[in-house]
């Protein structure tokens, strides 16, 4: 922890959270879907924060700070926690390129890239939740075990430096109003 209380992974553990979140709205919409009943826009505003939120700045944080940080105090990128946290990013990526590829020819009334975007969708889903759960009750305890003091201290301010970035134009405070915004959507939760 650093002399605020905030450990290593306290901002990163609340980015989970919307993350969950934005998930859950995913799965309504899969929900919908299967019913015939299509939110595009809405999947494109999941895509959207996907990419900006979950991977542009969270994933960003991540493999930019958390990581080399935990590398210099003897974590292996190659094998370990590190090394499964690493591929997964990877193909959580792989998803959201997929559902992107097929949101408009879905739009557009494309069978096949309905069930590309409902797959890729769903495999999203059933990835992130499985992959911050790994996160919060593993790696992330190490983390927090390992990163104390002064090195907590200057990667808490290094976090606070991407969360001031924008992405895309997109400020992260915008983007937390976007993934409200997917949770909120008439016939969600």
């Amino acid at each position: 922890m650093n002399q605020g209380g905030e450990s290593a992974t306290s901002r990163l553990r609340e980015e989970h959270q919307l993350i969950l979140q934005v998930a859950d709205g995913m799965q309504a919409l899969l929900a919908d879907a299967a019913e015939e009943s299509w939110d595009f826009d809405a999947f494109g505003d999941c895509i959207t924060f996907i990419r900006l939120f979950a991977d542009a700045c969270h994933h960003g944080k991540e493999e930019d700070l958390l990581f080399p940080t935990l590398e210099k105090a003897g974590m292996s990128r190659q094998q370990g926690p590190i090394a499964v946290m690493l591929e997964e990013h990877r193909i959580g990526r792989q998803y959201v390129r997929f559902m992107s590829e097929a949101l408009e020819p879905a739009r557009a009334g494309d069978t096949e890239a309905r069930a590309r975007l409902a797959n890729s969708a769903r495999g999203y889903v059933e990835l992130i939740r499985a992959h911050i759960m790994k996160e919060d009750n593993v790696l992330f305890n190490m983390a927090d075990h390992v990163v104390r003091g002064s090195n907590c201290d200057s990667l808490c301010v290094a976090y606070g430096a991407v969360c001031g970035r924008r992405f895309e134009g997109h400020s992260k405070d915008e983007l937390a109003a976007l993934a409200e915004r997917i949770t909120r959507r008439p016939g969600g939760d």
